[in-house]
């Protein structure tokens, strides 16, 4: 059963605290962190947007949204102690003279006590918000600032972010999240791997065939398509939920837990990717935009016609990479990276496949090889494909069965999903599962380069029809290689 630490009483300013982010998450988050008793009674959560609401209002819109989250668990008693809490200041985080003196006499003034910045808004207000919290006073040694995903839309555009938001906190300060890392399956990676000597001494080139990372969404736009339509899959989902994936997978063990030592192995592993080149972008890469289909036993639209402008989009919806890492570990052994909207299903994935037995006793017949399957989303799993006999007479049949370690099942108390895991990580200081700057810069160089590789073969998305996994080139990066996209059977 999973036990909850309480974290030291904090106070945390949401900027865009009524948006999206902050109704779908984060307000959830910190509610369910108080039902679980990790959040101390004397810490103080603000909401900070430019809507003129009182604090009873906001209140009601954050009850709507936690009781939404919470389903059947909702506890209406410990929803009124957590109110008490809650506040909000209105503020126009592009006005420099807005009530940012109202926004300090809100928090506590107690020395020592954490106090954390999440901006929850658009990436072009990051470095705007930062100066005026400095120039207000409200920055110290114990602040911490989050910084939501994508920090910029290209390494010019990250640097910049990164330089103006360092002008005001520290290095250790800033909290850069991806909330992937959250996920229980992507840290029990680590301790699959550095923790089981079953695993670390076949996780390389001697013994894996090739790797797979799926993320794959079957909604479409949903709301987001002014800024998906500037972003693409490329830059919303792979230079940042893929890649670190990658490198989670791929890392080389580090010293110890020190957050700075897990991250410098993260960062080799991205210097290690070989760059793709326009003459290989269409055999290394897929672009692909999904058409209309069918969805949930329903016409879909095309992406297309889902957007709120006319005049067609070149904006891929759909990217497949088959990259290659460029050390002793992994020479040798692609790395398949696959993202998409409007997909089959939606599904997580990360697929270790192991190399066939050097000799084949059983023909044919044997099935598959051994993979290791680590499940994201819907349902965290991790499962161990391993050969077994088939029961019954008439000759030895031979059968591949998973080793299956449910989280569903196998802990009975419900776990944290990510944001909540993330923000008490904020709280404690704990920065390993959070992306440091050169770690964010290297992603984008790496990403940079293949939009370049695109740009100059004029590689254009291929369409899909909704409802499917991809373009018929996505099947065929693969089959090329005499392999194929796991699928769960």
């Amino acid at each position: 059963m999973a036990k909850f630490v309480p974290v030291e009483a904090f106070d945390i300013v949401i900027f865009g605290g009524t948006g999206d982010l902050s109704r779908r998450k984060l307000l959830p988050a910190l509610y369910h962190r108080w039902v679980d008793g990790q959040i101390p009674e004397n810490s103080t959560i603000v909401g900070t947007a430019r809507s003129e609401l009182d604090a009873q209002a906001y209140r009601d819109l954050a009850r709507e949204a936690c009781e939404k989250a919470s389903g059947k668990s909702w506890d209406a008693d410990a929803w009124e102690k957590f109110a008490q809490i809650l506040h909000y200041v209105a503020i126009d985080a592009t006005d420099p003279e807005g009530d940012w003196e109202g926004l300090k006499a809100r928090l506590k003034a107690e020395d020592g006590r954490p106090r954390i910045f999440y901006l929850a808004t658009s990436p072009h207000l990051y470095v705007d918000i930062s100066r005026a919290l400095g120039k207000v006073g409200l920055v110290d040694g114990m602040c911490r600032v989050v910084l939501e995903k994508p920090i910029g839309t290209d390494l010019a555009s990250a640097q910049a972010i990164n330089d103006g938001v360092g002008e005001v906190f520290t290095e250790r300060q800033v909290f850069r999240i991806d909330h992937y890392l959250g996920k229980e399956t992507v840290q029990n990676l680590m301790v699959l791997r550095f923790a089981n000597i079953l695993f670390e001494p076949l996780w390389s080139q001697n013994y894996i065939d090739h790797v797979q990372i799926t993320v794959a969404e079957d909604l479409g736009l949903e709301g987001r398509a002014d800024y998906y339509d500037r972003s693409g899959a490329l830059r919303d989902m792979v230079q940042n939920h893929l890649l670190q994936l990658l490198c989670l997978t791929a890392m080389e063990p580090p010293n110890d837990m020190d957050d700075d030592d897990i991250r410098t192995e993260k960062i080799k592993v991205l210097k290690a990717l070989r760059p793709v080149s326009s003459q290989d972008a269409k055999r290394l890469t897929v672009r692909g935009q999904y058409a209309a289909g069918m969805h949930a036993g329903k016409p879909a639209k095309g992406y297309v016609e889902e957007l709120s402008e006319t005049g067609g989009s070149k904006t891929e919806t759909f990217v497949a990479i088959k990259a290659e890492i460029n050390n002793w570990r992994w020479t040798g052994v692609p790395f398949y990276l696959r993202t998409g909207k409007r997909m089959s299903s939606r599904h997580s994935d990360i697929v270790i496949q192991f190399k066939q037995a050097p000799h084949n006793l059983f023909g044919e017949q044997s099935g598959n090889v051994n993979q290791l399957v680590i499940r994201l989303q819907p349902d965290e799993a991790v499962r161990l494909y391993v050969q077994i006999k088939e029961p019954g007479p008439g000759g030895l049949r031979v059968k591949s069965l998973p080793l299956n370690l449910s989280y569903a099942e196998s802990f009975t108390l419900r776990y944290p999903d990510a944001y909540e895991r993330l923000l008490m990580d904020v709280v404690r200081g704990n920065l390993s599962l959070f992306m440091r700057r050169d770690e964010v810069e290297a992603a984008w160089r790496w990403v940079d380069g293949l939009i370049d590789a695109w740009d100059t073969s004029g590689y254009q998305p291929e369409a899909y029809p909704a409802g499917t996994d991809g373009p018929m080139s996505a099947a065929m990066l693969m089959d090329r290689d005499n392999r194929s996209w796991w699928k769960e059977s």
